[in-house]
């Protein structure tokens, strides 16, 4: 019978340190970062009017830029597409802004990508009813 060893006083080789450029990269999909960036819209947007669709996004994840991180790696870089629903009235220009800005530093933060451009694109407009107003046609 051979005995088994417990890996105490067993030694290996040296460890060998590889330079951060010389690493492995990872990749993420673009459906992975096309998830959070929806998800991330309807953070922004707190809630939903009622016959809405949920946000979605269509995200395309460009080549590696030239801007480089810490390590001197390059960062990927993607351009995202929001496609939403908002409450009528409100200021469109201020909730698309906010989207925009949550959607980029969502990605940046969980993806660790630039975000250069974040095009959010109204699908339609649900018009919620003033308080005390009376139900019927709105001119």
């Amino acid at each position: 019978m051979t005995p088994v060893s417990n890996g105490v006083g067993e030694l290996r080789g040296p460890l060998t340190v590889v330079a951060p450029g010389e690493r492995g990269a990872t990749r993420i999909a673009d459906r992975v970062v096309s998830k959070i960036a929806a998800q991330a819209a309807r953070e922004a947007l707190g809630a939903l009017p009622t016959a809405s669709t949920r946000p979605h996004a269509t995200v395309v994840v460009l080549p590696h830029s030239q801007l480089r991180s810490s390590g001197g790696t390059p960062i990927g870089a993607a351009r995202i597409n929001i496609h939403l629903d908002l409450d009528y009235p409100c200021d469109i220009g201020s909730r698309c802004a906010d989207v925009r800005r949550h959607v980029a530093s969502r990605v940046r933060a969980l993806v660790g990508m630039e975000v250069p451009e974040v095009a959010v694109h109204v699908e339609r407009l649900h018009l919620t009813p003033a308080r005390g107003a009376a139900q019927g046609r709105t001119r």
